[in-house]
């Protein structure tokens, strides 16, 4: 499986900082081996869209091989590298941003924020779900002469495999440009007379859909989003998947609101969406230290 120099030829994973590094070999061997079937079974129809339909599914597909080979608690190292290049690629666009159904091989769109949505949709709905539509999309298409398919024709597919409950959520990912505010603050922890832990802390949370030129606008929020606890922080020298106290959806709106959670072991850090699965403009304050609260 060839590909440049620069990305993996030199990289350790036996050093004291392994846990810490990408594994990009592993991550784009698997994508380029995803390929077989995203562009060499399936390839788009030549419009906007079509690297969705091969990019984006590639990185998918590369997304679940590192899940089963680090654990899901390590996933999150990939999602911030995958958030953090798409954001800052955004504030350099000189044309116009286009949605990811409409993607005109914009690599920081289909590459990157590509990774993101696919995630978020497999984690919103469930790996089963995806799949079908994947696996139907492959049926319908593979190996046929045009018509090719369209990025409508897997939104069309998907939608049919999770519901109309889930359309606005595919329609947030696919169809619009989205993006969320999450931020955690004021955490507690209080020990209960039975041994166990009360931690509260708040969540500050925003939605935005943004035009082609970057102007946002204020959207209502209703979704469910991962809380997590740890014994050490996520993305840190020291995290392992040990780590995880205790880690549930929780449905969040906009503004402000208190989170509380009752646990076994008392945590060290405490936040919302702290794995990165979605594309929040500031990732780096979904998560705060845990202050002791009154005896």
């Amino acid at each position: 499986m060839p590909y440049s120099e620069s990305i993996g030829f030199v990289q350790n994973f036996k050093d004291e900082q392994a846990d810490e590094k990408i594994d990009l070999v592993t991550y784009v061997t698997a994508h380029e081996i995803a390929q077989q079937w995203w562009a060499h079974q399936v390839i788009g129809a030549d419009k906007q869209g079509m690297t969705l339909l091969s990019e984006s599914f590639s990185q998918y597909a590369a997304l679940l091989v590192m899940e089963k080979l680090y654990g899901k608690a390590q996933l999150r190292k990939f999602l911030k590298y995958e958030l953090d290049t798409y954001l800052s690629s955004r504030g350099r666009e000189v044309l116009e941003e286009l949605p990811l159904n409409r993607v005109e091989n914009q690599g920081y769109i289909h590459y990157n924020k590509g990774a993101l949505a696919m995630w978020a949709l497999k984690e919103h709905l469930g790996e089963e779900v995806v799949n079908r539509a994947l696996q139907r999309l492959i049926t319908e298409f593979a190996f046929k002469p045009a018509p090719y398919p369209s990025s409508s024709d897997f939104l069309r597919l998907l939608r049919a495999e999770a519901g109309p409950a889930h359309e606005g959520f595919s329609s947030d990912l696919f169809e619009k440009i989205t993006l969320y505010d999450l931020k955690a603050v004021e955490a507690r922890s209080v020990k209960r007379p039975d041994g166990r832990f009360e931690v509260s802390f708040t969540v500050e949370a925003k939605k935005f859909h943004a035009d082609g030129k970057g102007v946002e606008t204020d959207a209502p929020l209703s979704e469910a989003f991962d809380i997590g606890a740890f014994t050490a922080e996520p993305g840190k020298k020291g995290y392992r998947s040990d780590a995880v106290i205790a880690l549930e959806r929780r449905t969040l709106v906009s503004g402000r609101q208190d989170i509380r959670l009752v646990l076994d072991k008392e945590p060290i850090f405490i936040g919302v969406d702290p794995f990165n699965g979605r594309i929040d403009r500031n990732s780096n304050d979904n998560l705060v230290k845990v202050g002791a609260g009154s005896p």
